[in-house]
């Protein structure tokens, strides 16, 4: 587990990086996501059946941000990356058409990686995905994120990940997505 000293008024107390049982705790987690990436009950309704359903596939594994007071403000997950999986076949045809899509093979995917906004740019979201990906067979790391110039996406490229795809369109999703990889381990600061 590491631990994070608070900063500020907006990040009290030790802010704790450790396993997390995302099944007991799916619906603190989803509450985390609703507010950090603006979700409503609707969709959070219908990512909870998602989340279940994805922590029951081999090598799925979660992390959690706790304060003190064991409040989630933050979480990751993933698994190794299955060609057969939903996301593999909308990502797919966008990473064949840049000659990426080998990315599919051999690849951790991060899932879902969120933290509170109140507890966000002090290190959580960096300290969640590095710990997630130490020690998974897999010998990269692949995700989808925003195709914005986001804090996100700027979080990812000093990480090591590289856009693989820009414009990935998801069902449903009202903005495009980049699909994008990096080499593990994840670079250090």
């Amino acid at each position: 587990m590491l631990r994070f000293p608070g900063q500020g008024p907006r990040n009290p107390g030790d802010v704790v990086i450790g396993p997390l049982d995302l099944a007991a705790r799916v619906d603190e987690a989803l509450a985390v996501q609703a507010v950090a990436f603006g979700l409503g009950a609707d969709e959070v309704a219908v990512r909870r059946q998602i989340v279940l359903r994805h922590l029951t596939y081999p090598g799925a594994r979660a992390l959690g941000a706790t304060t003190p007071q064991n409040r989630l403000v933050g979480f990751v997950y993933g698994m190794p990356n299955d060609r057969a999986h939903w996301w593999s076949t909308v990502v797919e045809p966008y990473l064949r058409a840049r000659g990426h899509d080998d990315w599919l093979d051999d690849s951790f995917v991060i899932t879902e990686l969120h933290v509170h906004p109140h507890y966000q740019n002090h290190g959580i979201g960096r300290s969640l995905i590095t710990t997630i990906t130490e020690g998974v067979a897999e010998p990269r790391s692949i995700l989808s994120a925003i195709d914005t110039d986001s804090p996100a996406r700027g979080l990812y490229h000093s990480l090591g990940y590289e856009d693989l795809a820009r414009q990935v369109l998801f069902p449903s999703a009202p903005k495009p997505y980049a699909v994008m990889g990096a080499p593990l381990p994840l670079r250090r600061r």
